[in-house]
Parts: structure tokens; sequence; C-alpha cells
């Protein structure tokens, strides 16, 4: 857990109350009173993706029934949208950690149909992005570059698990490209009514699928899903999908726990 918001930034947010530590996303958010801080934003993607998902956020939640919703970002009293890396959502009171796959992969479905409609045209704004999730995404897509990377890596079987994953890569297309959530499986809660509630949208421009791939993964490396749950995914389309999913948390993570990757059987 990193240490809570500094004072400034507190009083530019307007943030008052207790603050509380977090569970959920990457561990690193508070709450102080109705607002949600995280540290480690980026304002350049910020100044994009916060009216994007603000104005999503919104119609979301004037949906009846409600079927999916997305934390709303909040601006500081000056107008920015990140203080010194913090950002603010609003706190949704009374929600609870989902883990269980199907709600994720339903919410997955719901979430990327919505960005769609959203976000007709890939913004400009992912191009900037230099994080190492983001370098590992575009690595994920060529088999080339997944090899050159893993060979700078000191953890043992890194470089083989790579080069494997990497060798069964094929021109197969994945489906139509759009925003989508690149790391839902620890980012959905269930709010007081059991309406699944997105948090700390990752934005990545590639297919749900391989999306939805990630969610999968990540679902049976950290969350407890089944021991069967990467079955679906071992051979055609689901299989391309499932290799860069995996290429991009084995070469996002830093450092990677291999033994934990291999034990899933995927290479």
């Amino acid at each position: 857990m990193t240490h809570g918001p500094p004072d400034h930034v507190l009083d530019l947010f307007a943030a008052d109350g207790l603050l509380e530590p977090l569970e959920g996303g990457q561990g690193t958010s508070w709450r102080a009173g109705d607002l949600v801080l995280s540290p480690g934003r980026d304002a350049t993607q910020l100044g994009w993706l916060a009216p994007v998902q603000a104005r999503l956020a919104v119609r979301l939640d004037e949906e009846a029934p409600r079927s999916v919703r997305l934390a709303l970002p909040v601006p500081a009293r000056d107008g920015r949208l990140v203080v010194d890396g913090w950002a603010a959502t609003r706190f949704e009171p009374g929600t609870t950690p989902c883990h269980d796959l199907p709600t994720l992969r339903a919410t997955a479905h719901l979430l990327h149909a919505r960005l769609a409609g959203a976000v007709p045209v890939r913004p400009d704004g992912l191009d900037a992005r230099t994080d190492r999730w983001a370098v590992a995404e575009r690595q994920a897509y060529d088999a080339d570059a997944a090899v050159r990377a893993a060979r700078t890596r000191s953890e043992p079987g890194h470089r083989d698990l790579v080069a494997a994953l990497a060798a069964e890569l094929d021109d197969t297309s994945l489906g139509r490209e759009q925003l989508v959530h690149a790391d839902l499986a620890g980012n959905v809660l269930l709010d007081a009514a059991g309406t699944p509630f997105v948090i700390d949208l990752s934005p990545a421009w590639r297919s749900p699928l391989w999306a939805e791939a990630v969610c999968v993964l990540d679902a049976g490396l950290w969350f407890g899903a089944p021991a069967d749950t990467l079955d679906d995914w071992r051979s055609g389309l689901h299989r391309q999908a499932m290799l860069r999913a995996a290429l991009f948390r084995i070469l996002a993570d830093q450092p990677c726990d291999v033994a934990r990757y291999a034990a899933l059987g995927l290479a």
C-alpha cells in the first residue's frame, strides 16, 4: 500500500473525511469522504480518457435497469484531472469485490459494447503511452519484439516461456479493434444492487476478445478461478487471443512469477 495522498492534493480535490486505504485495483487507492484518490496517473492519458469515461459513466447510470456501471472521474478545484500523479473518482458506497469469472466475462461484454459506441475512432493519446503495460501490449502482438524483450530478463525460465508462446503466434485476426479495458479481473465491484461497477479503466485499442482473454488469464492466475478456466482457450481463435494475453502479462510483470504461468500449461 502506498502512502496516502498529501495534504495539498486533498485540498485541491476538496476531499475530506478520514483517509482509508481501499482494496481492489492495484491496492494503492485511498478513500477520502466521497472520493477515491489513486496515485501514478498520467495527465496526458486522462486528458482524453476522463471526458470519455465521465460521459459514459453518466449515461450508464441513467439506464433503467442498470446493467453495468463505470467510476466517475472528478476534477480538482483548479480544473486539473491529475495533481502530482493523483487522480480522483467518485466513491461508490456498499460495493464488494467481484471475482466470479462468468460475471467478469459478462461485464466485459457489456462494457466493451458501450465503449465501442462511445469511442468510434482510435484516440491519438494511446500512441503517447510508454508505460510498461503499453510496451508489453505492443510486444505481445509482435513475436520478434516479444523474444527480444525477453532476452533482457533474468527470471529463470522467462525467455523459454516467451519463446514458446511467441512461436505459436500467427496472423489470425482477433476481430474488430476498439477501446477496451485491459485489466478487468481485479477492477470489477458489485454495487449495493448487484450491478457490476468498473474501476481503474486501463485503456487499450485491441479486440474485445483479447481483453477478455486477459481477464480470464488473470482470474486463473490471481483470483481463484477453477483449474479448467483456460480449457476453452487452447485452440483456434481463442488460443491466439490467449497467447497474446499471456505474452502481455509475462512481459509486463516485473518481476514475473514464471512458475505461476507455467502451472497453467500455457506453453
